[in-house]
């Protein structure tokens, strides 16, 4: 009896095995990304930024053109690779430590001058790469080799809330703050994911979805814990939902 192909790989993805620690979304998210890539029928003239932290990896999993950027500097190089060649499609893959720490001023102007770009921002709430150091979205009391009694606003000051700086920006068409510890989440990111890609395919302005993730090796939980803790503390902190959408419906 033959049997008809229900699932399989995104043909964006490398094959290559992900060598992410256990229980990361990084290779959830890298998924969606393929599939939204596939679907949109844009895998031969993608191309992709990936900057330094645990995203740079990213280069290696995904089989599309790219290239690495310096420490926050990938929507400069986005920028420019989006403007040499506007008829490519140009994404940038970013944690927090990279988008919100020394790339912030990156980010807020490729935002507000509207450029024709894709950006997919991963919120651990710690340095994932470099040893677990406090980021500038680490939660009020929580402990990072950095800040080993807890995050004091006295001290460290308070949380970034990327996603809400940037709605006040006029050049952003698709904003968006999402997670993937559910099924239904999952099914919801996807879905923002392709409208961020739209919004640079429908040349109307920047797009970035930023994803709420685990990283439990840094944070000392298992896996499951961290779904639990994210759900329980990150979700409270970063509110999910859509915060700019110039887009409109898609399917």
């Amino acid at each position: 009896m033959a049997y008809a192909e229900r699932f399989k790989a995104p043909t964006s993805l490398s094959g290559k095995e992900f060598t992410y620690c256990p229980g990361c979304s990084h290779g959830i998210v890298h998924r969606l990304i393929a599939e939204v890539i596939d679907e949109l029928d844009i895998q031969g003239k993608t191309i992709m930024v990936a900057p330094v932290g645990c995203s740079v990896f990213a280069y290696e999993f995904f089989d599309v053109d790219g290239t690495v950027a310096a420490h926050g500097r990938a929507p400069a190089v986005a920028t420019g690779i989006k403007r040499a060649s506007p008829d490519n499609v140009v994404f940038t893959y970013q944690g927090d430590g990279d988008l919100a720490a020394i790339g912030t001023a990156e980010i807020i102007h490729a935002a507000n001058r509207g450029e024709r770009i894709t950006t997919i921002f991963i919120n651990n709430a710690i340095y994932g790469m470099t040893g677990g150091q406090m980021a500038p979205t680490t939660l009020l009391g929580m402990k990072t080799t950095t800040t080993p009694y807890g995050r004091r606003e006295n001290i460290e000051g308070y949380p970034i809330h990327v996603s809400e700086v940037l709605k006040e920006l006029s050049g952003v068409a698709f904003l968006a703050r999402t997670k993937v510890t559910t099924p239904q989440d999952v099914i919801k990111t996807k879905k923002y994911l392709k409208k961020a890609f739209y919004a640079q395919l429908n040349n109307i302005g920047f797009g970035l979805v930023e994803v709420l993730s685990t990283c439990p090796t840094n944070w000392g939980l298992t896996p499951i814990e961290s779904m639990k803790w994210l759900e329980d503390n990150m979700v409270k902190e970063f509110p999910l939902g859509v915060y700019v959408d110039k887009v409109g419906e898609v399917r």
